[in-house]
């Protein structure tokens, strides 16, 4: 007898193949028969109308502390996503002796965004290896969960305080090496480096891994070809600002030396600068000439962040605005009052030495996307210029006076760019090259400025429905089968007999997601932003209903993936 029946569903399997009306049987938590099934089952669902996929797999999220407060990983979870990986742009929280456990911690609240708050309270640090802390969290996860093992935690392992802005001795790289092998002995699915130049810690400095000289990089990228089921994550100062002869040559000696393919992490596409990303893809192609692969993570959906004069990241980047954006909140409420501090931040704004954020000082475009006092009512989803013209006000004095009466609290976005037909043609042509990959939502990471969870769903919705750009087994494949072929997961991301039956049903009429919004469900109280899923039905991990309309079932059925066991090989050379 199955365990358990879908039935009348429109099967879309993750291959790219059309779609096809029938049935799932699941048993022992894998897919026993696809098609024409007339087994009885323990349980049966009627699934007319709906769609049936793969759950989805996101190569890059930073749930590492999140998982254990909350073993489902949502916001993901709900948006479809089954499988998770995390451990990415350096950042783990091991390997970890005792007096680093506080470093490792604000340095995850000042890069990834994490409230200190809760990392505080959410992590109770009884772990030192790798392999203890991916222990820490088996049988304990709803999702499907794989880390890889950061440079800056092993960095900081090896030489203690000397980790930050030093270069590593010969015999300091060897102890490096030796961590690695240890990670990647427990279960650790690569390694992952950030050599960014936005990447600094809680003090302002460097993170250890920027510090490393290419010859580590290398040394640490051959450690990984001794571990089967291993792959390679990075970014660099070039996958911001666009990539340097240099930077191609480093990130491919980084493949070559692993025997392994490297993705980095983010492509941005836009129509407005149609020739941009191409200049970034040319990695794929320039590696590939000397042995390596350099694939690029992308998103489907145009980049939409939220700013506050809470957090103050982003705003603490104008000219003159530093210093104000960091007092404590009670001083910085009483300056945002005051007309003189007014009128440096505006004039600090404005000027030609704000750069590339001098566009932030057109206040009267800000749209304000979430409010908090009552007074402010009349102002949420309207932008700052006719909030002022309603009020009779200038439009910072107006965004000043919102701000204060929310305590700071007052979500803000420019305007979105890169919603238009002519975006999401191009970034689905950029879907199909081979250099690059759909992810890069950082879920779990960033959680005052913006959700990346809804990725899935924006494909889903936007780029399938709305603007057709590419089709429903065309886009699961995209967000199923591809990620899991490219870190070599084994038996999932396809419905096919034998595989795991991770799994989720969702209504191609209405998939999509709702507005980003507050909610204070964090350790002490932390605040974050999620977005509801709309349309997704039912999401499965090895056949048992993890979420159900939006609601987590309790159930943890998620496993902790281990490079070797529940991956295998993937060669740089494809």
């Amino acid at each position: 007898m199955l365990d358990l029946l879908i039935r009348d569903s429109q099967i879309v399997d993750g291959t790219g193949a059309p779609a096809r009306h029938g049935a799932v049987g699941v048993a022992d938590g894998r897919i026993v028969a696809v098609g024409e099934i007339d087994d009885q089952a323990a349980k049966t669902v009627d699934a007319e109308g709906l769609t049936l996929a793969p759950g989805f797999v996101d190569l890059h999220t930073h749930y590492d502390a999140q998982l254990f407060w909350d073993p489902t990983a949502s916001p993901s979870v709900q948006h479809g996503v089954t499988t998770v990986f995390g451990g990415n742009c350096g950042f783990t929280l091991a390997p970890a002796k005792p007096d680093q456990h506080d470093y490792l911690t604000q340095m995850l609240a000042r890069v990834e965004g994490m409230p200190l708050d809760a990392l505080q309270a959410g992590l109770d640090w009884e772990w030192s290896s790798f392999g203890d802390w991916l222990a820490r969290l088996d049988g304990r996860t709803a999702v499907n969960a794989g880390f890889l093992v950061g440079h800056s935690a092993l960095r900081l392992a090896a030489m203690g305080a000397d980790a930050v802005g030093t270069e590593a001795t010969p015999e300091q790289i060897e102890q490096m090496v030796g961590l690695l092998h240890d990670a990647l002995d427990s279960g650790a699915l690569g390694l992952s480096t950030s050599q960014s130049p936005t990447h600094n810690d809680a003090a302002g400095q460097p993170v250890p891994s920027r510090s490393a000289s290419r010859s580590e990089l290398v040394a640490l990228a051959g450690a990984v070809r001794d571990h089967p089921g291993t792959t390679l994550e990075a970014i660099i100062a070039g996958c911001l600002s666009g990539f340097t002869d240099d930077d191609i040559a480093l990130l491919t000696d980084m493949s070559a030396a692993a025997d392994r393919p490297l993705n980095w992490n983010l492509l941005g596409v836009s129509a407005a600068n149609p020739d941009g990303h191409q200049r970034q893809l040319r990695a794929y192609d320039a590696s590939a000439q000397r042995g390596g692969r350099v694939v690029a993570l992308t998103l489907p959906q145009p980049m939409k962040i939220r700013l506050s004069f809470l957090s103050g990241f982003v705003l603490d980047g104008l000219p003159g605005w530093r210093d104000t954006m960091h007092l404590p909140v009670p001083q910085r409420l009483a300056a945002l009052a005051d007309p003189q501090v007014r009128r440096r931040l505006a004039e600090g704004a404005a000027s030609k030495e704000a750069g590339m954020l001098r566009g932030l000082a057109q206040w009267d475009r800000l749209i304000i996307a979430e409010t908090f006092a009552a007074e402010n009512a009349d102002a949420t989803g309207r932008s700052v210029g006719e909030v002022a013209a309603a009020r009779g006000g200038e439009p910072f004095d107006t965004l000043c006076d919102i701000v204060i009466a929310d305590e700071l609290r007052t979500g803000l976005t420019p305007p979105l760019a890169g919603d238009d037909a002519a975006d999401w043609r191009l970034r689905a042509d950029v879907w199909r090259h081979p250099g690059a990959v759909i992810g890069g939502s950082d879920a779990g990471a960033h959680l005052d400025m913006m959700c990346g969870a809804i990725y899935t769903t924006s494909l889903l919705g936007n780029g399938v429905r709305e603007h057709q750009v590419v089709t429903l087994e065309e886009a699961v494949r995209l967000v199923t089968d591809v990620p899991a072929r490219f870190y070599g997961l084994t038996e999932r991301g396809r419905i096919t007999p034998g595989w795991h039956a991770d799994l989720v049903l969702f209504d191609p009429a209405t998939i999509g997601h709702g507005p980003e919004r507050t909610r204070y469900d964090l350790p002490a109280g932390a605040p974050r932003l999620v977005a509801d899923a709309q349309g997704i039905c039912s999401v499965l991990v090895g056949g048992v209903e993890v979420c159900r309309d939006g609601a987590a079932t309790g159930a943890l059925p998620g496993t902790v993936l281990r490079s070797g066991r529940d991956t295998q090989t993937v060669s740089a050379h494809g």
